[in-house]
């Protein structure tokens, strides 16, 4: 079988690169041949990629539609797993050739203009479907361009109605979250045509557990973009009598303002932004870390950085935004503290800070949760099952179906 992977970069960056990588490699070793269909190159874990996708072709800006139709001739896949993708050429491409297709809901992306769910301003969470709200009073058409010159650029409504629509026709929508899946019913797609399968990180070394020392070691793995709250965070972290050092890992364009916030609120000597680490530095922070802190005020589709910081039997405090509540339970497996709430936000990271006996006990009932829950192996073999599933009922439908 071969299945034909969809994103809109090349290389390692995020969440949705990761999980693409890995999924596609553990396909791999179950027969699948896999080949890429991609965006420009981050510049990170390029070789890994060229291992993993053999058969590749990069989305040529002049023609993105002719580039997926050569693809999808020269490779002739099976099956076509989008990951992110918001050319409408190349998703016309698609679901015009009739190839069986499946889409992993990274984010917001398909039916919000924000792409974020949140406001950039107030910063509460839209509720809404996508509706002629977004124009007005969310002026939503309205973006920074991030490419220079003008400051400015105006996004179509149009362009994202036929977004959704040529969304709505693919075989499944893969969700990450209950919160996901009502997001994309709220939005009009098929709930038959909706599966939910959480993006499960790799096992954990069971070799490496916190020593919860007197450190006191706070840590935040993520990017620092705004909606991630990296600047609520250090608000927060302003409260916290008691003594402690945070490590912020990760890197992002909101980087230089919370650095700058840092200093604003004397908390320099004991914040400290690490930018990018690779996976086996990130276990060295696993070593010492007390608490990890989940800021995110937008509405995060899953984190998965909560699952893999809690195989490593260590405790999560987030916000309540998102699908956050699909794997942290309150006062189970770290704390939920009602949105935006910094104060109540502080208390709980105090609490662990103080009580470690209270951490660990938490830390490894995270840690139960996902080994029973969100085992590795299973995803991948559901994911599996899924494609082979779409393939067949495409393959029963009756002709023009």
């Amino acid at each position: 079988m071969k299945i034909l992977y969809v994103h809109e970069r090349f290389g390692a960056l995020a969440g949705a690169e990761a999980n693409a990588y890995i999924t596609a490699e553990e396909l791999g070793k179950r027969g699948w041949e896999t080949g890429l269909l991609h965006g420009p190159p981050t510049g990170k874990n390029e070789e890994g990629w060229r291992r993993v996708f053999p058969a590749r072709r990069l989305v040529e800006a002049a023609d993105p539609a002719g580039a997926t139709r050569r693809m999808l001739e020269e490779f002739a896949p099976d099956i076509v797993y989008v990951h992110k993708m918001a050319s409408l050429s190349v998703l016309r491409a698609l679901v015009e050739s009739r190839k069986p297709l499946a889409r992993m809901v990274h984010d917001h992306d398909i039916y919000c203009m924000r792409s974020y769910r949140y406001n950039y301003f107030t910063r509460r969470i839209c509720r809404r479907p996508v509706s002629p709200y977004c124009l007005f009073p969310c002026l939503a058409f309205i973006a920074r361009n991030r490419q220079g010159g003008f400051p400015i650029r105006f996004l179509s409504y149009r362009e994202k109605l036929e977004e959704v629509a040529l969304n709505r026709r693919f075989d499944r929508m893969v969700a990450a979250t209950t919160y996901m899946r009502d997001e994309l019913i709220l939005n009009g797609f098929d709930p038959k045509r909706i599966e939910i399968h959480a993006p499960v990180p790799r096992p954990g070394d069971p070799n490496v557990r916190s020593s919860f020392s007197d450190r006191n070691l706070i840590l935040y793995a993520g990017q620092i973009i705004r909606g991630k709250g990296v600047d609520v965070l250090l608000r927060t972290l302003a409260r916290v009598r008691k003594p402690f050092e945070c490590v912020i890992l990760g890197d992002g364009n909101h980087r230089p303002y919370c650095e700058k916030l840092t200093r604003k609120l004397g908390l320099n000597d004991r914040v400290h932004f690490k930018g990018y680490v690779p996976q086996e530095q990130l276990k060295e922070h696993y070593r010492e870390c007390s608490v990890v802190a989940l800021s995110s005020v937008w509405p995060e589709p899953f984190a998965a950085i909560g699952l893999e910081v809690m195989r490593y039997a260590l405790p999560v405090v987030a916000f309540d935004a998102g699908g956050i509540r699909d794997w942290l339970h309150d006062g189970h497996n770290g704390f939920l503290v009602p949105w935006m709430d910094v104060a109540a936000y502080a208390r709980r990271i105090e609490q662990l800070l103080e009580d470690k006996a209270l951490a660990r006990r938490m830390g490894e009932a995270g840690l139960k949760l996902v080994s029973e829950r969100y085992d590795f192996h299973r995803y991948i073999a559901d994911l599996d099952r899924m494609f082979r599933q779409i393939i067949r009922e495409r393959a029963e439908a009756p002709p023009g179906k």
